[in-house]
């Protein structure tokens, strides 16, 4: 097709305008105009200083509008991307039996947990990741998809696809089997790097540059249900999607079917490159309902480059326990935005606590770049390396300071988590009940297992402001509008002068577990 116009004064039975006031070009583009209304325009009034158009002409015109027009296929993107993609079957030899009871390495997730309830719809049967299937006298095999990123055989796939595995043999598009070993995994954004030994110029797919749009066409291509070699289309749903898998969530959601085995496969963009690595979807019924879930290629960038290197990755860590700043806590700590990422406590020895964050503190700027929320700021750092110097901007009671810290590397595991059960069923000495807050609180050191610190619930009205926002009976009250607390005594008074001072909330650090967090109380007279 060509870029210009047809040159309509060459074609036979036409009849040049008396008033040439519009060039054959602009008549052209008014043609498609019309045509693209559905309008059968064989010609235009005298009164527009036209003659008419001859039916030879008209046709000729409709024919290039509607080569303009006609939707574009996805069939040479195919083509040119398809044999880039694999598909990946795993085996994992069968272990000695021990008790009747499900071993947690079947899933790595704990029950019921956000990515539990979405690979148990978007695994194998019986609720095995990955595609895996029930584990018999041959062991367990499952299978997912993935794709090569070079010409001499390394692989992207998830890490739920290989994990724990003894064999992966990859298929391609050809139809060739190859074994494959596993390079590195990171279970943290859930990416695996396999490699192929003994091949060369096989084709392979390059990871995007640019960040998708919402509305962008994309494609899927894997091995659902182990049918490999399978497309389908869709658009980008959204972006920055949090499925509860962990602090670095950042997924891009898509609406093209992807099913089960379509693990570790690439989403491409129209430009053929990948824009993200299939990793999960949402669905009741166990197959498409049109939100899936991909990796985003900068994240894959990042860790499939240190997986390369050194098989792990590492990642920075300044030692906080992060959370959203709500409007609420903003208007709790005089914020004007409900921007930055709120300490609700800086780790023992930890690079904030060294650097002088404490709880309470809001973390804004990350080297003059500003923080929207927590899961931004925990993305940010978690993509610097270790020992790297960074400039944090911290408002610390209702002012902005300038830190600067070394970035520690965060551990591989969180330290055992504290035993819950210590407790003396809730009712230790001193009970004391706090009306306006719905709380049953006691000295933490009359307790059994509460520890030394703070203020204990141990009891909490079920109708209350209390346990809309999440108290729980065992938790732990550390500090009231900033200031420590040791008894209810401190708790109340603290509850009184910010209603007295005609503050609408206070803010309250509690502890649970091992984790720290701020709760807005509501305090407002009346």
């Amino acid at each position: 097709m060509t870029d210009r116009p047809t040159d309509l004064s060459k074609l036979p039975s036409y009849t040049a305008p008396r008033r040439s006031i519009f060039s054959a070009r602009k008549f052209a583009l008014m043609a498609s105009v019309v045509a693209g209304l559905g309008v059968a325009a064989y010609g235009l009034s005298p009164s527009n200083n036209f003659d008419v158009l001859t039916t030879t002409a008209h046709a000729q015109v409709n024919k290039e509008v509607r080569q303009v027009q006609q939707p574009i296929g996805f069939a040479d993107i195919v083509e040119r991307v398809k044999p880039s993609v694999i598909s990946v079957r795993v085996k994992i030899a069968e272990k000695p039996a021990t008790t009747g009871e499900a071993s947690p390495e079947d899933n790595p997730f704990p029950p019921n947990s956000p990515m539990e309830r979405f690979f148990r719809r978007f695994g194998g049967p019986d609720g095995f990741p990955g595609g895996r299937g029930p584990r018999g006298r041959g062991g367990q095999t499952g299978q997912g998809s993935g794709f090569f990123i070079s010409a001499d055989g390394f692989a992207v796939t998830n890490n739920h696809v290989v994990d724990g595995a003894d064999k992966v043999e990859v298929t391609t598009d050809d139809g060739k089997v190859h074994t494959a070993k596993v390079i590195g995994t990171d279970p943290r954004t859930d990416l695996a790097l396999i490699k192929v030994d003994g091949v060369s110029n096989l084709p392979y797919a390059k990871l995007s540059d640019g960040q998708p749009r919402i509305g962008d066409w994309v494609l899927a291509v894997g091995n659902p249900f182990g049918l490999g070699g399978t497309v389908t289309a869709g658009i980008v749903s959204a972006r920055g999607r949090d499925i509860g898998n962990g602090p670095y969530d950042d997924f891009i959601q898509i609406d093209a079917p992807v099913n089960k085995g379509n693990s570790g496969g690439p989403t491409f963009n129209t430009e053929g490159d990948v824009m993200g690595v299939n990793t999960a979807i949402y669905s009741p019924s166990g197959g498409s309902v049109g939100i899936a879930f991909a990796i985003p290629a900068s994240t894959v960038k990042s860790v499939v480059e240190q997986l390369k290197d050194k098989g792990t990755v590492s990642r920075g860590w300044i030692g906080v326990q992060i959370q959203q700043v709500t409007p609420e806590i903003a208007d709790s700590l005089g914020l004007k935005k409900t921007e930055g990422a709120l300490v609700a406590e800086p780790q023992a020895n930890g690079p904030a606590a060294k650097a002088g964050i404490e709880s309470g503190d809001v973390i804004t700027r990350v080297n003059d770049q500003p923080v929207k929320d927590a899961r931004e700021l925990a993305r940010t750092i978690g993509g610097m390396a270790p020992g790297q110097t960074v400039k944090l901007v911290v408002v610390h009671k209702g002012q902005d300071k300038i830190l600067n810290m070394t970035l520690g590397e965060l551990p591989n595991a969180k330290a055992a988590k504290a035993d819950t059960n210590q407790k003396d069923g809730g009712k230790g000495r001193g009970n004391v009940t706090v009306p306006n807050l719905g709380l049953t609180l006691a000295p933490a050191n009359s307790v059994a297992g509460a520890g030394k610190d703070g203020v204990v619930v141990t009891d909490v009205d079920p109708n209350s402001p209390s346990a809309e926002r999440g108290f729980k009976e065992g938790d732990v009250i550390l500090e009231v509008a900033g200031k420590l607390v040791s008894n209810p005594a401190e708790v109340r008074d603290a509850i009184t002068t910010a209603r007295n001072e005609n503050k609408n909330s206070v803010l309250v650090r509690v502890k649970s577990g091992d984790s720290s967090r701020f709760i807005a109380m509501p305090v407002a007279k009346g």
